[in-house]
């Protein structure tokens, strides 16, 4: 797993992080910015991060039987865990939440429910975690959907008060990776 994890930091570095001022989906002003799509879009990337949250999955929430998040950042990283998992003989099935109601049709804020009984339990997945609100708004929708939310996985915690927030809701976000692992 080490090496897997060093070399995902590796390709986050490459593509994924830059150094420049930006503003944040929070509103914050930051120094330097994570694009993690970047990394999960890339097949290495998917493939590494795909691994790395199924190992996580297995050890911390191993009743799970669905992962899901908030698009855009997430929906690579759901696919990827569904591989990986089906590899490893995990059905972890996927949903999609969205940043606003349909505006057509059902209304949903959630694609892939179809798949999903009340009480299924799941993991929340995130790309970055910033002031956890994203994580928060996935976890809400999907309580609001029946599902029971298991905890958050991100790739990177940019330590903004996002772990904080998540943990003071009563659920548990692990990381693979925090800002200090690039250099910030």
């Amino acid at each position: 797993m080490a090496d897997k994890k060093q070399r995902l930091l590796e390709l986050i570095k490459l593509l994924s992080y830059e150094k420049r001022e930006v503003t944040l989906t929070s509103g914050k002003k930051s120094s330097y910015y994570i694009d993690g799509k970047q990394t999960t879009l890339d097949p290495e990337g998917a493939y590494l991060t795909g691994e790395l949250f199924t190992d996580i999955i297995k050890k911390e929430f191993g009743e799970a039987n669905g992962v899901g998040g908030i698009t855009l950042g997430a929906d690579p990283i759901i696919s990827a865990v569904m591989i990986a998992g089906y590899t490893r003989g995990l059905r972890l099935k996927g949903f999609i939440v969205r940043k606003e109601a349909k505006g057509h049709g059902t209304g949903a804020w959630i694609e892939g429910l179809k798949g999903f009984q009340p009480g299924d339990r799941v993991v929340i997945v995130e790309d970055v975690v910033t002031t956890g609100g994203s994580a928060i708004k996935a976890v809400e929708k999907a309580q609001d959907a029946g599902l029971k939310v298991l905890g958050i996985i991100a790739i990177v915690d940019r330590l903004e008060g996002g772990r904080e927030l998540i943990e003071s809701k009563g659920y548990r976000l692990f990381s693979l990776f925090t800002k200090a692992d690039l250099g910030e």
